[in-house]
């Protein structure tokens, strides 16, 4: 399963650069008559292999996700604890879980067929588009859909939205989203480091630092209202 969701995602980041599978062949010239070799595809396609992480940084909501996280590291002082890879591996789990519907639906209409060789590479990215449109259109604001459009130069009546301005309205959208989480996860942590700084300050103990004194009181706070339960289900729920 663990496998078929990793190669759902590497569809994903085709279904917007299946561009390569449609480019020109270059032939080597008289001298080698019918061998043509597919320079410019092998391009596209290392191209595409290349931006892949950062394609489903911002399609998924990856991007939401790991922005939280590391605003409750912040927030916490612990800036190495949790480590990055255990933050990101976090983050990659909860994409799936949240996104488990849509790409239930790509691994089915798209996936599944292109493995079983019941259609193209082509045929399948642009099959993995449409619920992918959907989920982003559905996540996306209609303040930051209608200024991406406008920046994409507009759409004409009954013409589809770009999907470079859908994801680009898609990103803001979560970076949004992440930022209010954020603020309201870091927000008791900076009252109780202006708890502790005041108190210093009252002794005169200024000379001890104050956001290593607050982290075991920060902590015990996160631990007394089970925070990675409340978090993990509140990333999850805004996204379903």
């Amino acid at each position: 399963m663990t496998r078929r969701l990793g190669a759902t995602f590497g569809l994903l980041a085709l279904a917007h650069s299946s561009a390569w599978a449609q480019a020109p062949t270059v032939s080597l010239g008289p001298q080698a008559d019918g061998v043509e070799l597919g320079y410019v595809k092998l391009v596209l396609l290392l191209a595409s292999v290349s931006l892949a992480p950062a394609l489903l940084a911002v399609i998924t909501s990856f991007a939401r996700i790991v922005v939280v996280l590391f605003f409750l590291r912040a927030g916490l002082g612990a800036q190495e604890i949790p480590p990055n890879y255990v933050m990101v591996g976090l983050a990659i789990i909860l994409t799936l879980i949240a996104m488990g519907p849509t790409l239930g639906v790509l691994q089915e209409q798209a996936l599944t067929p292109l493995l079983d060789g019941e259609t193209e590479l082509a045929d399948a990215a642009q099959v993995a588009e449409a619920p992918l449109r959907e989920f982003m259109q559905t996540q996306a604001r209609a303040e930051d859909l209608a200024l991406m459009v406008d920046l994409a130069g507009g759409v004409q009546p009954g013409e589809q939205m770009p999907i470079t301005a859908l994801a680009g309205a898609f990103v803001i959208s979560e970076l949004r989203a992440a930022f209010l989480i954020g603020f309201i996860i870091y927000l008791p942590f900076v009252v109780i480091d202006l708890v502790v700084a005041s108190t210093l300050a009252s002794v005169g103990m200024l000379s001890l630092p104050a956001p290593l004194l607050s982290l075991p009181f920060k902590v015990m706070l996160f631990l007394m209202v089970d925070g990675w339960h409340l978090l993990t289900d509140v990333l999850v729920r805004t996204i379903q």
